[in-house]
């Protein structure tokens, strides 16, 4: 949850005016991490919503997440390593106050040493006979691992690693197998050409490519982390301490928050093109249709990329053997300049081809609709919403309100009786979004409370009069369904204005964060990055938080979510849930919910698909669970049969078609026959819209809702 945020001079004058004389320019990288260390502790100090006291409690807390998110399957640290660290464990706190590198400086260096040796102990253990008879089992459960004692113990682990990833491999390839022989099958059977390329290997010709190909995967593995810049690790060893505080409070290295700004405004100034890393080399993958790379007719996917020139007068960079996001970070840059891309083609020829970079929109990132034909003849509209998305650098950008606005409008010509609003996977976004969307679909009100670490409490309200759609409405949420999903979904349940269908509850972030530059308090020009702060919680117009509780539906359904330990309540650092008073607001009578709840009821409890896919979920959660695993290659493979017999039955769901029926837009079929792309993707959303048994119910309901209000 994201808002602008402007610091109050009056807030900073006493405690932060020193952190602005503190520190001259850094003269190296050392530096600007003790720079930032200090930094960092002050900002959560001061600005924090619930600030914890920065002391050895707080420093054991620090010290074991770190480790959590350094090293958490417990495979490159020995025992002596952690004995060593362990005497550090309550001088954390110390550490950052005063910016001190040393438990930093320790634990990395030693991290790259071990790095190097596994490297070595890998490449010993391939140039010797790996035998998969032996009666071996790995440790799958991080929580049931031992650091290793000694580098014998910590070798075998690796041989274990390898011997599971082996086996793996092997079973990908029976797999496959078995998949080509049914096809071909098929085709002898009914007399069709036949295309199929079938190769039977024997298992030890599997073994050995399987060994060869896990064997690659390893080195890759290795070199990708030599390549990675020791400051690179600092803003983990940083985000082990925000996150201390509460799981949203993060630091931004400056490259992470231009990426996180890219995602949250869904657009990116560069060629149109993905970049991917094989084996130490970058390619270019898919070409967005109509942008640069694509508009060049030079470039193809496939090409490798040799080299970048980023500016006229720089010099070209060699970019082999590089990180795919440093290539990526050469390419991007400012709208209308040019950069050159040096590539080899598919037939060995190399060329340098000069493109302008452009504005490339991520339309995944934004809202769209379709129209859906119901069996009872009737015409409904669905609009998928992924991200509260905003841009406030730019008032023309795109924002969620606009967009949901826009694909109201679309779905009215269409005459549609009803709107399915799909919250599903939507981690949330722009906090003022909400009120605008609310403001679409009813009257003036407010739509959430918050209230900041004073105690002070602030309601806030929706800015429209006017709404553009009073018919039924039904949104759709899940546990991965969070923050702005939760308030929008919640405000609407609150007024009675919407049914909310789908996942038990939602995931449960009720905080508000905001971005604080750290440069700001510094003097100096230097970018320090940032720090993702949590500075509110914010509360339904009822007065009860949405923080580890979430939203609850109207009418639940179960899904594969709903049985794993998904949300925020599973998180040790989670701020807690209250209640405050309720704000003032008129409840709507729109529906009877217990007439809606008991018809969806009667259909699901006669739902065969849905039975067997919540068995399929508690089954998966199941495997989920499993705390080791056996490398015996014909014990694993027994394994693999008697999971195969197990998803035989869940066959079924991969067949499953709902009979909705979708209809696009006349202006969207017209882009389809220029838009490559467009075309795809509207086929692939389409197909999974039709597989969605859930979209099914949501159509139900919505379909209820006039005959059953």
């Amino acid at each position: 949850m994201w808002k602008n945020f402007k610091l109050n001079k009056f807030l900073l004058l006493i405690p932060l005016t020193s952190l602005m004389f503190c520190f001259n320019s850094p003269k190296n990288d050392d530096e600007k991490m003790q720079t930032i260390m200090v930094s960092v502790k002050n900002t959560l100090s001061y600005l924090h919503y619930s600030p914890k006291p920065i002391n050895d409690a707080y420093s054991k807390d620090v010290y074991k997440h770190y480790f959590e998110l350094v090293d958490p399957a417990k495979r490159y640290f020995l025992q002596s390593d952690m004995d060593e660290f362990g005497k550090h464990e309550t001088k954390l706190d110390d550490y950052i106050s005063q910016g001190d590198l040393t438990f930093y400086k320790l634990t990395i260096d030693r991290l790259y040493q071990r790095v190097d040796e596994i490297d070595k102990i890998t490449q010993d253990i391939f140039s010797k006979p790996i035998s998969l008879e032996e009666d071996d089992a790995l440790t799958l459960e991080p929580k049931l691992k031992k650091v290793p004692t000694n580098k014998q113990e910590q070798y075998n682990e690796w041989k274990k690693y390898i011997k599971y990833n082996i086996l793996q491999e092997v079973e990908s390839m029976n797999s496959k197998e078995e998949a080509q022989k049914e096809k071909k099958d098929s085709v002898q059977k009914y007399k069709l050409k036949d295309t199929i390329k079938l190769q039977v290997l024997t298992q030890d010709q599997k073994i050995k490519k399987a060994t060869d190909e896990v064997k690659d995967l390893v080195k890759d593995t290795f070199t990708r982390f030599k390549k990675r810049k020791k400051m690179d690790w600092f803003t983990v060893y940083m985000n082990a301490y925000t996150e201390v505080f509460d799981p949203h409070t993060n630091y931004y290295s400056p490259k992470d928050k231009e990426d996180f700004d890219t995602q949250f405004t869904g657009k990116v100034i560069g060629i149109g093109a993905i970049i991917q890393e094989k084996k130490g080399n970058l390619y270019l993958g898919a070409l967005t249709i109509g942008a640069p790379a694509w508009k060049s007719k030079q470039l193809s996917e496939g090409d490798k990329i040799l080299k970048v020139k980023s500016k006229p007068k720089d010099d070209a960079v060699n970019v082999v053997g590089m990180l795919s996001d440093e290539a990526v970070r050469l390419i991007r840059g400012e709208k209308g300049t040019p950069v050159t891309l040096t590539v080899q083609k598919k037939d060995g020829t190399t060329k340098d081809v000069t493109m302008i970079r452009e504005e490339v929109a991520i339309e995944d990132t934004f809202a769209r609709s379709i129209v859906v034909n119901s069996p009872n003849g009737k015409k409904y509209g669905f609009i998928n919403l992924p991200s509260f998305n905003a841009d406030f650098e730019d008032a023309k950008g795109r924002n969620a309100s606009d967009d949901i606005k826009n694909e109201i409008i679309k779905l009215k010509e269409q005459n549609i009786e009803g709107i399915v609003l799909d919250l599903r996977n939507n981690g949330g976004g722009s906090l003022t979004e909400v009120g605008d969307i609310m403001g679409l679909f009813m009257d003036a009100g407010p739509y959430v409370q918050v209230k900041d670490g004073n105690g002070k409490i602030q309601p806030l309200k929706n800015k429209y009069e006017t709404p553009i759609w009073t018919g039924p409405l039904v949104i759709m949420q899940n546990e991965l369904s969070a923050s702005a999903s939760e308030i929008l979904a919640g405000v609407m349940q609150d007024y009675g204005r919407a049914m909310i269908i789908g996942s038990p509850q939602s995931f449960g972030k009720g905080t508000v964060q905001t971005f604080v530059d750290l440069n700001r308090f510094l003097n100096t020009e230097d970018d320090f990055g940032s720090l993702k702060l949590t500075i509110q919680k914010f509360y339904r117009v009822t007065g009860e938080s949405t923080q580890r509780k979430g939203i609850v539906s109207d009418i639940q359904m179960k899904d594969f979510f709903t049985y794993a330990e998904v949300g925020e309540r599973y998180d040790d650092f989670a701020l807690a849930w209250d209640k405050i008073p309720g704000a003032k607001f008129q409840k709507l009578n729109y529906f009877n919910i217990q007439a809606l709840e008991k018809a969806s009821a009667d259909r699901m409890a006669k739902n065969s698909n849905y039975q067997l896919l919540l068995e399929s979920a508690q089954w998966r959660e199941k495997l989920d669970k499993e705390e080791t695993i056996t490398l015996n290659i014909n014990k694993f493979n027994e394994l693999m049969k008697q999971r195969k017999a197990q998803i035989e039955k869940f066959k079924a769901l991969s067949k499953f078609e709902n009979g909705l029926k979708f209809m696009m837009y006349p202006k969207e079929i017209e882009r389809e026959k220029k838009d490559e792309a467009f075309k795809k993707k509207s086929e692939m959303w389409i197909k999974n819209l039709k597989k969605d048994p859930y979209l099914q119910e949501a159509m139900n309901i919505v379909a209820d809702m006039q005959t059953k209000s």
